[in-house]
């Protein structure tokens, strides 16, 4: 059996001895401390999810006070899309090398610029431009804080923690859009930019004099001393007693490059391909329940604002009742595994879940497309709005915490990974969504990425057959390069 937890410490497998070694303290910050980074890390999720959604209730009054058409304010949600896959891929390999501090600060600076500049906007362009920029700043803050969850919490605890982190990458789907309409109709469409700049502006001023300096590769466990740009005032409060800097013969390097071939490594392509078809169709629902819902049920605004809370809602319980799942099997299958911890099939271990939760989806994708299809009472397609939310984030959940444990040292970029790729599927799929519909109708349109889904379930199969294979391969050219 694994030694019990000291105070402060979570201990994790050592993969270079038996399982009967006792494992090493994997971080030295206490669990006051990890439990504020993880707070702080959680709170900087919700400026994606934020900045997204609040955004979407203001979108006929922004055309008409800038003079211009609906589509071409929707092409301002296109490019925050865009941005949203793209930039974190700069932003995780920057915080991969000089810290998980300095770059989300950075990245916050950016995102309150952008949104300064958004509330001052008076033309269709600068809007189009500066939304890129703002989701520039505000969509990198997910890699960033998984990467900081990584560096402080061990394999075996990270599933719940990732699942708290989740929940407030989530939680403004649910009040985002209510926070919005709230806004628009009562202080106008700019008062929504202000807000950000006020909630971005205070929370970078507690970045600024709390956050310590997480990333392994600066500090270790926590013990080590990082560049003095890399202390905040109250370091000593809020990390271990720092030991001077260890003297390394090799330096980290920026690889910009490092998401997109995390992408492409055969054992996390099928899994996010796997992934980004599930977070597709949600994305697709989200997108067209407005049009369809006012279509169908003549509902205004606000109550279409109102009804996105069953997804919100379906999201956040999605992620924390997973998290605990994850622990609870993660623990389970280590106590059972009397092996060398560096075979631990970590790919059964993490993934055996999403074999419940994808069927789950396709019931709930089935059901809200033939539910607005043949105009049932509003009450089902709402409920199969948060069935299919609880089970897409869900199985975002599982693959966000397995992308961090395979690659621990890079944890931001591996997220990234992640992030481009379901993005980028994403916005395919809600560009595909209203003429697929005009062309073969709501509910087949639904029933078509249905059979998509059922298709992909094959991929959770061929990961847990090779993706060990996979893994093991490419961990020995790493550890073969650094010893070049």
């Amino acid at each position: 059996m694994s030694p019990p937890l000291k105070h402060g410490t979570i201990n994790e497998p050592n993969e270079d001895s038996t399982h009967a070694v006792p494992a090493p303290e994997y971080s030295r910050f206490t669990r006051r401390q990890r439990w504020l980074i993880v707070v702080l890390a959680t709170i900087s999720a919700t400026f994606s999810g934020f900045a997204s959604n609040i955004y979407f209730p203001a979108i006929p009054r922004i055309a008409h006070d800038l003079g211009t058409s609906i589509e071409n304010i929707n092409l301002t949600v296109t490019t925050y899309m865009v941005f949203q896959a793209l930039t974190p891929t700069l932003w995780g390999a920057l915080s991969d090398v000089y810290g998980r501090r300095v770059t989300l600060m950075c990245t916050f600076v950016v995102f309150i610029g952008a949104s300064i500049g958004l509330a001052l906007s008076t033309q269709f362009y600068e809007l189009l431009i500066l939304r890129g920029l703002q989701s520039s700043g505000s969509a990198s803050t997910i890699a960033i804080g998984s990467g900081m969850i990584g560096d402080v919490t061990a394999r075996e605890a990270r599933g719940g923690i990732m699942g708290i982190f989740q929940t407030g990458l989530l939680m403004p789907l649910a009040i985002g859009p209510v926070l919005g309409g709230v806004f628009s109709d009562t202080m106008g469409w700019r008062s929504i930019f202000w807000f950000l700049v006020i909630y971005g502006g205070t929370y970078l001023a507690i970045l600024v004099v709390v956050l310590p300096e997480t990333l392994r590769g600066l500090v270790g466990d926590g013990s080590l001393l990082p560049p003095r740009i890399s202390r905040a005032p109250l370091d000593k409060i809020m990390a271990p007693p720092r030991e001077a800097q260890a003297t390394t013969t090799k330096s980290l390097k920026l690889d910009i490059a490092a998401p997109i071939r995390i992408l492409f490594y055969p054992e996390v392509f099928v899994t996010l391909l796997f992934l980004s078809l599930h977070y597709a169709t949600w994305q697709m629902a989200v997108t067209a329940q407005s049009s369809l819902f006012k279509s169908i049920y003549g509902l205004d605004d606000l109550h279409i604002g109102l009804t996105f809370l069953a997804n919100g809602f379906g999201c956040m319980i999605g992620t924390l009742t997973t998290g605990k799942l994850l622990d609870h099997d993660y623990k389970r299958m280590q106590a059972h595994f009397t092996g060398n911890p560096a075979d631990f099939p970590i790919e059964h271990a993490r993934l055996r879940t999403v074999w419940f939760w994808s069927p789950l989806q396709w019931f709930a994708m089935l059901l809200f497309g033939w539910a607005l299809d043949k105009h049932l009472h509003m009450a089902a397609p709402i409920v199969a709005s948060f069935v299919l939310a609880w089970a897409a984030m869900s199985i975002q959940s599982v693959i966000s915490t397995f992308i961090v444990d395979v690659f621990p040292t890079q944890s931001a970029s591996a997220t990234a990974a992640l992030n481009l790729a379901r993005c980028l599927l994403g916005a395919a799929s809600t560009a595909a969504v209203e003429p697929t519909m005009k062309r073969i109708g709501t509910g087949w349109t639904f029933t078509l990425w249905t059979g998509l889904l059922v298709l992909s379930l094959v991929l959770v199969g061929v990961q847990q057959r090779w993706g060990a294979i996979w893994r093991k391969r490419r961990e020995a050219r790493e550890r073969q390069k650094e010893t070049m």
